[in-house]
């Protein structure tokens, strides 16, 4: 009988010795795993960290897998880097030439040319323009999309937008014997007011390009998160089918084809309101007009 509780209490603390090792075990697996986490979050995670050879399976199969995402992580940053010396370089070895063709056609138009030679100076003119604006679009837009832009959202008025966008739009607008003008607000939105200015300024611009002896008439509405922007116009209007491709780069559909344009503006203008939280929506009747509905986050 004595055997047999002494073999009980021995079982007894032979159990309660494995349970405190594997407790013990378990915790310190818990906590390298834990810091290993730790170390991956902080961005700090290296091959040198641990010690693979004293690890479980599970601690190994972990220790390789936080490895290969942080080479990745540096591959991202590592091309993030190239694209952004990329865009630089490009828009700095650009700018001169195109300035110097500006600057020489305007000489020309100066001089007393023989024939022709005049429109044809207006034309390389044109020409360098068109591709001075291509370039600086082009530049921004790759910025936008591989998330290299920075914007710093502050509360701005709407009515003031408004107002800059009409100051800048009446010339042309009255050319064409557009009539546009704003309903005013005192609403406010929380955005970069640079980058929401050129993303309503692109869509209103558009309004103006498309619509001949019409108007073209900008709005503010409050919801709950957003402030929704209207720009309606009086113009060709767009088709269902070309509804969902405006907002793609060089879209342009063959109604307009004779117009001036690259099809660029729409597409730039959604991936700014994009990258402020917002959306655009679009409602438009081919020969009546088209409504541009862009939803800012409410100021």
């Amino acid at each position: 009988m004595i055997y047999f509780v002494i073999a009980s209490v021995a079982a007894a603390v032979i159990a309660i010795t494995w349970a405190v090792v594997e407790h013990i075990r378990t915790r310190r697996l818990v906590d390298s795993l834990s810091d290993m986490l730790d170390s991956a979050i902080e961005g700090d995670f290296s091959e040198t960290s641990f010690d693979e050879s004293v690890y479980s399976l599970l601690e190994s199969k972990l220790h390789e897998y936080l490895s290969s995402s942080a080479l990745s992580a540096d591959k991202v940053s590592e091309e993030k880097e190239k694209i952004k010396t990329l865009i630089s370089d490009i828009s700095h070895q650009t700018k001169t030439p195109i300035a110097n063709l500006m600057l020489y056609s305007e000489l020309l138009a100066e001089e007393d040319l023989p024939g022709d030679a005049g429109d044809k100076v207006t034309a390389i003119r044109s020409q360098s323009e068109k591709l001075k604006f291509l370039i600086d679009s082009l530049v921004k837009m790759s910025r936008l999309e591989s998330g290299l832009m920075t914007y710093s959202p502050v509360t701005s008025s709407v009515e003031e937008l408004f107002e800059s966008i009409t100051d800048a739009l009446s010339s042309k607008a009255s050319s064409k014997g557009i009539e546009l003008s704003y309903e005013p607000t005192d609403l406010s939105i929380k955005c970069d007011p640079k980058w929401t200015y050129e993303a309503i300024f692109n869509i209103a611009d558009n309004a103006v390009k498309y619509t001949d002896g019409g108007r073209v008439f900008m709005s503010a509405r409050e919801y709950e998160m957003f402030v929704r922007i209207d720009i309606e116009d009086t113009g060709i209007g767009i088709s269902e089918e070309d509804s969902a491709k405006v907002f793609t780069r060089f879209y342009r559909s063959q109604e307009v084809s004779s117009e001036e344009g690259v099809g660029i503006g729409l597409c730039l203008a959604r991936e700014i309101i994009t990258g402020e939280g917002g959306y655009i929506r679009l409602e438009s009747t081919p020969g009546e007009g088209s409504r541009f509905s862009v939803y800012v986050p409410k100021g």
